[in-house]
């Protein structure tokens, strides 16, 4: 597995935006590793160069708060169970086998902690999708079907003293006390960047942003 730096990354994301059949590129890492910003500025950079791109996060995909609360699991939201992944994986197999349809798929909206449906559209034309999220490398059903339908997967990696504290900023930042930031980070996130941790020899380069 080799190390990409921001232009050797940039060259391979437009090889694949320009073979003629859709792919799809996948971007994962640890919570707060920056894999969002990253999937952003790459796709933003994409467009502006004339590809045409779309970015599906798979944060769309996050269970109901409200059937979190009922399901008892809200607090440990983001954790491989707490996601439709089935119906990520469908989202992906329906990217990558339906070129010729118009597709639309959900976004997570941080400001309201829930997901919109049917919030981001992907055209016929656009010939790379990019997903990003926690679990695209993860070897357990259903995410271990993800791998297989993706082209290229990479994974985004930071000092974890920085990544820590990028988190905590997070919780603070939508709410939770310092305390219960702290307690958030270390606790639940942090079991999740483990898991996800072990599943990054999976992927064909890592990305330092």
């Amino acid at each position: 597995m080799q190390t990409l730096d921001s232009a050797a990354a940039y060259d391979r994301a437009v090889e694949l935006a320009v073979r003629g059949r859709r792919q799809l590129l996948g971007i994962t890492g640890a919570p707060a590793a920056g894999k969002s910003t990253y999937a952003e500025q790459l796709t933003a950079k994409l467009l502006a160069d004339g590809h045409q791109v779309a970015l599906v996060p798979m944060d769309g995909y996050h269970l109901a708060q409200s059937v979190l609360e009922e399901l008892g699991l809200a607090d440990v939201k983001g954790a491989p169970h707490t996601f439709d992944g089935y119906g990520f994986v469908a989202l992906l197999r329906r990217l990558k086998e339906a070129p010729d349809e118009q597709i639309w798929a959900p976004r997570f909206d941080r400001g309201i902690e829930d997901s919109i449906a049917a919030s981001i559209g992907v055209a016929p034309e656009v010939t790379l999708v990019l997903t990003e999220g926690n679990y695209l490398l993860l070897d357990e059903p259903p995410w271990s079907t993800v791998r297989d339908l993706l082209d290229q997967c990479w994974y985004v990696e930071v000092p974890e003293d920085l990544r820590h504290e990028r988190l905590e900023a997070r919780h603070r930042l939508f709410g939770r006390s310092p305390e219960e930031a702290h307690e958030r980070t270390y606790g639940s996130d942090e079991r999740n960047a483990h898991l996800i941790a072990a599943s990054a020899p999976a992927a064909d380069a890592i990305i330092h942003p």
